[in-house]
């Protein structure tokens, strides 16, 4: 079997509702090791964002430290949504309004990489924005609207004229 030529990144940003330390977030920040552990062992995962705690929770994204940040990398779209919506993920899912507030504005981004890229937070915020912005298209999209990695974009600085991206 030949290597795929590109790999899933996926984005999602959280807007906490108390500090990590708080007791309304103790039931999330304790699943955080044992979720990032079922990510890291599951079938497709490639990579995940993680600072020296072993997480991200204090990777700072588009600088409001109210902001937390999720950033993976996956062989595809159904790798990760098999991941998403099982186990422990799936349980979280339920419970995020416990610990995250209801935004309108898009915090979700998918895009295509090269096999092996591994994406920065600047490169993450740039999907978000182009997202919020102009909608799914294949250089950022949601798992609801999605594209194929045939006619990938490319990375950040090489946006196809007329896609537009936001700086």
């Amino acid at each position: 079997m030949t290597e795929p030529a590109y790999e899933l990144a996926q984005v999602n940003l959280g807007r906490l509702k108390a500090p990590l330390d708080s007791p309304q977030l103790k039931d999330f920040v304790d699943s955080l090791d044992p979720v990032n552990a079922d990510a890291d062992g599951a079938d497709g995962f490639v990579w995940r964002l993680q600072s020296e705690s072993g997480d991200a929770t204090d990777v700072p994204v588009f600088g409001d430290s109210w902001l937390i940040i999720n950033m993976s990398v996956w062989r595809d779209k159904d790798a990760l949504t098999a991941y998403m919506y099982q186990g422990r993920h799936r349980e979280m899912l339920a419970r995020r309004r416990n610990w995250f507030e209801r935004v309108q504005e898009a915090m979700v981004a998918l895009w295509w990489v090269p096999a092996g890229h591994r994406p920065s937070v600047a490169e993450a915020e740039s999907r978000v924005l182009h997202v919020r912005t102009h909608g799914p298209t294949p250089y950022a999209f949601t798992l609801r609207t999605s594209f194929p990695p045939q006619g990938a974009t490319p990375l950040l600085g090489e946006v196809p004229e007329g896609l537009g991206c936001a700086p």
